[in-house]
């Protein structure tokens, strides 16, 4: 999708999901002065282009037993492709990793992890995260507070 065909409407429907991925579609059109009908078409437009990728609820970690983010650094030890695309496969498959970048700079990639705590975090360390294919290298960064954690992009 261009760009160009995201409108002032457009921008505000998304605004208005980004703050709440449930309001109605009546609450929805009356935030952004159409017509209910009208609305929803544009929202089934923005999903089917793949502007809007879909609807999740935000869930409290600490509540759910892994308060603990930690986020780590990846040297390979090889940069080839298989050794790139192993190591992707396998970060696909472990739910503890919730990110995954690859990065420019001094190591490969960095991942953003959860955990129960420093112990869950050494034991996922020694039985799955130095065991990743093509792992040379880690540096681990417990968080110690989150100041702002977001999923909302600026529009």
């Amino acid at each position: 999708m261009e760009l160009d065909r995201i409108d002032r409407i457009d921008r505000k429907i998304l605004q208005a999901l980004q703050q709440d991925g449930r309001i109605s579609n009546l609450k929805l059109a009356e935030t952004v002065a159409l017509s209910p009908t009208a609305v929803l078409a544009r929202v089934q437009r923005l999903t089917k282009e793949g502007v809007i990728q879909g609807f999740e609820a935000r869930l409290d970690p600490v509540k759910l037993g892994v308060g603990l983010m930690v986020f780590v650094q990846v040297l390979l030890d090889k940069t080839t492709p298989n050794v790139f695309e192993a190591f992707k496969a396998a970060v696909q498959a472990r739910s503890e990793i919730m990110e995954c970048h690859m990065v420019a700079g001094g190591f490969d990639y960095l991942l953003k992890t959860r955990m129960a705590d420093m112990n869950a975090y050494r034991e996922f360390a020694g039985t799955v995260l130095w065991q990743l294919p093509g792992v040379r290298e880690t540096r681990t960064y417990a968080v110690m507070e989150e100041v702002k954690s977001t999923t909302q992009l600026p529009l």
